[in-house]
């Protein structure tokens, strides 16, 4: 079973002191440490024991962004991977483009499955993987928890409001987004990160993919802020009795306001 993984290097921003670039339409990333967004790490875990339970083949990952973004290459090789990709990052970009360059990189090859992440933690979009599909007219499944394989079709289960699951039955190649959680992480130990610097990693330049570097886009950012601090909680306290009333009472003056 021949797998392709779309992965994407970003910034962890949890714990550290965001600030906004002056033009207001991103984060300064300058000094902020980059990873391996958390639901393309289940994509490459989940590829990887797939090959490992249906027989051999090769889980390929992919990336588009800089020269940096081997790092994150080197990391999904020592989780498993089998070959790497770099793709050149364009001047700007949105996530229909970077659907089509995967789509390009991916069009002409054999692979049986291809897996992304259900969302970037940076944008949150969620739309490269379903776009992907799209472009290369492939059935797909989004938020996916389980997969199984029987002969040329794949069962997976996906994540519905309200914890409800659904099974969709799907003809391979397929293409599907990886919800975290359908594994269990494992240690990726620097022993395995130095052997994966010996394997294989290429890299492809728009130009050569027939993608102009200064493509049009069909979405921009405008402005990003910060969330408008609202007013501090109000603690109710006393016993159940006297909070119901404090409630109450609360509610009939904002119903009134």
């Amino acid at each position: 079973m021949n797998i392709a993984v779309c992965v994407k290097r970003i910034p962890k921003t949890a714990e550290a002191d965001i600030f906004i670039e002056k033009d207001g339409r991103d984060i300064k990333k300058d000094n902020l440490v980059f990873h391996l967004n958390d639901w393309d790490g289940y994509a490459v875990r989940e590829a990887v024991r797939l090959k490992e339970e249906y027989g051999g083949g090769t889980v390929t990952v992919l990336t588009i962004g800089p020269e940096e973004s081997k790092e994150v290459l080197t990391r999904c090789l020592a989780m498993g991977a089998d070959k790497a990709v770099k793709i050149e990052e364009p001047s700007a970009q949105d996530n229909r483009l970077v659907a089509k360059i995967l789509a390009q990189a991916v069009k002409d090859q054999p692979f049986d499955l291809i897996l992304t992440g259900v969302q970037a933690e940076d944008d949150g979009c969620g739309q490269v993987g379903p776009g992907l599909a799209q472009m290369l007219g492939l059935p797909h499944a989004t938020i996916v928890n389980r997969i199984e394989i029987a002969g040329d079709r794949v069962k997976v289960k996906r994540e519905l409001e309200g914890g409800i699951e659904e099974v969709v039955d799907l003809k391979l190649p397929a293409v599907l987004t990886i919800q975290t959680g359908i594994n269990e992480p494992k240690y990726v130990s620097l022993a395995a990160i130095l052997e994966a610097e010996d394997k294989e990693m290429e890299e492809f330049l728009l130009e050569k993919m027939g993608i102009a570097l200064d493509q049009p886009l069909d979405a921009t950012i405008d402005q990003v802020f910060f969330p408008q601090v609202g007013k501090m909680a109000e603690i109710l306290k006393g016993n159940p009795e006297e909070v119901v009333m404090q409630l109450t009472e609360i509610l009939k003056k904002k119903k009134g306001s």
